[in-house]
Order: C-alpha cells, then sequence, then structure tokens
C-alpha cells in the first residue's frame, strides 16, 4: 500500500486544477500517454470534490436539523404548559 503524502486540496484548489485539465483535455494536441495521465488526474480531482461536497452536505443537514431541533423545543414545552 502506498502512502498518499501530499496535502489534501482544498475544493477550490482541486476545481481549479481540474478546470485545466478539462480545458487541456478539449484543447487536444497532446500524445495519448499524456491525455491518459490528464484523465485519470482528472479522475482523481472529481472525486475529490465530489468528497468536499458530500461532506459540506452531511454538515448542512446537521445544521439544519440542530435548528429544526432548537425551534420545536420551545413550542414543545409550551404545549405541555396548558
Amino acid at each position: 500500500m502506498t502512502e498518499n503524502t501530499e496535502p489534501e486540496l482544498s475544493y477550490e484548489e482541486a476545481r481549479a486544477e481540474l478546470r485545466e485539465i478539462v480545458q487541456a483535455l478539449e484543447s487536444g494536441g497532446q500524445p495519448l500517454e499524456e491525455s491518459l495521465a490528464l484523465w485519470q488526474r482528472g479522475e482523481e480531482l472529481a472525486g475529490l470534490c465530489q468528497r468536499w461536497l458530500d461532506g459540506a452536505r452531511v454538515r448542512l443537514d446537521a445544521a439544519i436539523a440542530a435548528t429544526d431541533a432548537a425551534d420545536e423545543a420551545p413550542a414543545a414545552a409550551n404545549r405541555g404548559k396548558r
């Protein structure tokens, strides 16, 4: 098993590098091996971006649930006082 010693890119860094790769692939002109290497790196970056987005979704869902629970707690307490 190999260990990745590179620090993980931020979402913005990964997206910017992915955009550069897409532009390079769309422009063409690279030898096949270079194009394949760019494609592979693009797939890695797309996966990294998706992990960032999935993590953000989890955090948003948790924040929304916490807000909803906080909003419902006083209402439930008030119903019990009747």
